[in-house]
């Protein structure tokens, strides 16, 4: 299998990490060679986070460079419109629809970029948008956003749910794993 290549982003805080933990944990239980990188920029203040994940049958390197990513998952939906240039051409983008303003549209020097989604489709791009916010909510936790995003990132994989949550009940702690496992359902059938 050649390798494959999936980019979490987000800003600090929303818990890309733990999702590319769970992708991660998933694909080697699937008997998948991965690499997983975290770049992290100014994420303890609220700034852009990235991570990488590839897998295959061998992977050489953690990095994913512009025009390779297969699949962007975004926890932001202008995180997604900025890394726009890493994805292949035809490939997917899985993006929360929240907007978080970055500092140039909270001090006003900036105006926060209309419609989006429709941009990043005429660029070809193929988006699967959903408020995995309110789901999350629904499950039990503004946290959640990045179980409900790993829930909706599962269509795109043929994997069998029942490794989804074996790999989920490996990385999350007990006292969290039910309402994990609600925004999983909930992103997945959205």
């Amino acid at each position: 299998m050649d390798t494959k290549n999936v980019m979490i982003v987000g800003v600090g805080g929303q818990g890309s990490l733990l999702a590319s933990k769970l992708l991660g944990r998933l694909l080697i239980n699937e008997g998948f060679d991965v690499k997983v990188s975290e770049v992290h920029g100014m994420s303890q203040r609220g700034g852009s986070v990235v991570t990488y994940v590839r897998y295959g049958d061998k992977v050489y390197s953690p990095i994913i460079d512009e025009g390779e990513a297969d699949i962007i998952v975004s926890f932001e939906l202008l995180e997604a419109a900025r890394n726009l240039p890493f994805l292949k051409q035809g490939g997917r983008i899985v993006t929360n629809i929240q907007q978080m303003d970055p500092m140039p549209v909270i001090t006003g020097a900036m105006e926060y970029p209309k419609d989006l989604v429709s941009k990043m489709t005429s660029l070809g791009a193929k988006v699967d948008a959903l408020d995995c916010l309110s789901l999350a909510n629904e499950a039990g936790s503004s946290k959640a956003v990045n179980i409900v995003l790993m829930g909706r990132l599962s269509h795109y994989f043929d994997v069998d749910e029942k490794s989804w949550y074996q790999a989920m009940e490996e990385i999350v702690p007990p006292k969290f794993l039910s309402m994990n496992k609600k925004a999983f359902e909930l992103g997945k059938n959205a």
